[in-house]
């Protein structure tokens, strides 16, 4: 495993300690980064990972067209040694036609393929909507403290670490994301750590709950490169965790500031996430 898979993990641990040692108070500082951390992860999922996973299935469905093509041709010229004069004509029109209908054909194929991919990105979203009736929005820093917590609140917890986990998988191809889902994962970490400690959960079911949290995403990561059902799905997988991605960083930019109010330090976090994002 590459040492970049590991990021998302450091940046929970490095998120937890921090928040254990200096507890940060200002919560406009936290706001700020998730702004950030925000439109960094949708800019890397928009520029980088989208137009990826749709130039992988083009590319895919025309190398299938052309091993048809050669295929082809190459019974066409065994049967014109036997009419080679006769034939020549009717054989350039053959082509012709059969050029023609590849390329109908391609452009269906590419047509469906791209409403496949559309499909799934709608269907993360709605997953992503589902998880948060039980996270109560813990993966964008939406987390209020009401009462004191006695025992693990193993909702969140498990609807967090399967979030953590769809994320994780498509970094196997997509390095890069990884520098993404980490700066998305640090100031949530914080978050979550003031959380648990204003609620008195007990430090041992904290310190559990992030270090299972962080090793989430690289666990996803690692699957999707070893098991072969993840492998052969990569494409709909992509676009499943692109709408998650879709979903949670255009939350996250909408809900870091309080009122709706025009703040000109949360567009300037936004302005700089996106130059990162797209020049990484």
């Amino acid at each position: 495993m590459k040492a970049t898979y590991l990021l998302p993990f450091l940046a929970v641990l490095l998120g937890y300690f921090l928040a254990i040692i200096v507890k940060p108070a200002k919560k406009k500082t936290i706001k700020l980064l998730l702004a950030f951390s925000g439109s960094f992860l949708l800019t890397m999922t928009v520029s980088h990972l989208l137009p990826e996973v749709y130039a992988y299935v083009i590319e895919g469905n025309n190398t299938e067209i052309i091993d048809e093509k050669v295929d082809d041709s190459m019974v066409q010229r065994l049967n014109d040694n036997h009419h080679e004069d006769h034939t020549h004509d009717s054989h350039n029109h053959h082509n012709h036609n059969h050029s023609e209908a590849d390329s109908s054909n391609q452009h269906n194929h590419d047509h469906r393929a791209m409403k496949e991919i559309g499909l799934f990105i709608m269907l993360g979203i709605v997953f992503q909507i589902i998880l948060e009736y039980f996270s109560k929005g813990a993966e964008h820093g939406h987390v209020h403290v009401h009462e004191k917590m006695t025992s693990m609140p193993w909702l969140l917890f498990g609807s967090l670490c399967l979030h953590a986990l769809f994320e994780g998988m498509p970094v196997s191809q997509h390095t890069h994301l990884a520098w993404a889902i980490a700066i998305h994962h640090f100031p949530i970490a914080i978050i979550l750590t003031l959380f648990f400690l204003q609620a008195e959960l007990n430090k041992k079911f904290v310190f559990m709950f992030m270090i299972v949290f962080a090793l989430m995403t690289p666990l996803g990561t690692y699957l999707s490169s070893n098991l072969s059902f993840l492998i052969d799905y990569y494409v709909p997988i992509s676009a499943f965790v692109i709408g998650i991605l879709f979903h949670i960083s255009s939350t996250i930019i909408f809900e870091s500031s309080e009122g709706h109010k025009f703040n000109l330090a949360k567009l300037l976090a936004i302005v700089i996430g996106i130059a990162f994002g797209f020049f990484v």
